[in-house]
């Protein structure tokens, strides 16, 4: 790995791939508040799920953090994934575990979500939506992802909330096909309809 010319960006601990091309490699994970990878148990569930429809898609990891589900989806075969994240240092670390694992259908892309997501649509396949969970991000950006057509037709978007918390009203088009709780997180996937995606 190569020295990067900005400051050294402390980590607080590894993330594991656990399954696919890149199953058991361990990547970095920046030091940094409210940083929560998605634990294993929940992306082993998540990634049986998705099984049927990952290889080959167009995936996006919103509020992407450790890039814990976009680095899963490429281990197992997505043919693009498109990282969004706010923050600079995290953004930073990201592209350093790209290039550690070889990842050269993964994007990192340094923005806020909902701005991102207010500027020129493309369908993706699979959309991971795991905000922080002190914010009310969950519904905004799915009326976004709706309205603004980032969805293929059938496309499935991942939810996670706090195991306490109600999930947002979805959009009439989709329709929640799994839901699960997990310690203390909640974790869905919904469908979209076609008359609620975007026509390739």
């Amino acid at each position: 790995m190569s020295r990067s010319a900005g400051p050294v960006i402390r980590d607080s601990g590894r993330l594991r791939i656990i399954g696919g091309r890149f199953r058991g490699r361990k990547l970095p994970v920046p030091a940094q508040s409210g940083l929560r990878p998605t634990a294993d148990r929940v992306r082993e569930t998540l990634f049986n799920w998705l099984q049927p429809v990952i290889e080959g898609s167009r995936c996006l990891d919103l509020f992407a953090g450790s890039g814990a589900l976009g680095f899963e989806a490429a281990s197992r075969g997505a043919a693009q994934v498109l990282m969004i994240e706010r923050s600079e240092r995290v953004a930073r670390m990201l592209q350093v575990n790209a290039r550690i694992l070889g990842a050269t259908q993964v994007r990192i892309h340094r923005e806020d979500t909902l701005r991102w997501l207010n500027g020129h649509p493309e369908p993706f396949d699979v959309v991971f939506l795991d905000p922080p969970f002190d914010g009310d991000l969950l519904g905004r950006t799915c009326a976004l992802l709706c309205t603004k057509d980032w969805l293929a037709p059938q496309a499935r978007v991942y939810l996670e909330a706090p195991a306490g918390r109600a999930l947002p009203v979805l959009p009439a088009s989709w329709t929640l096909i799994r839901d699960k709780r997990a310690g203390q997180v909640r974790f869905a996937l919904a469908t979209v309809h076609d008359e609620g995606a975007a026509v390739r």
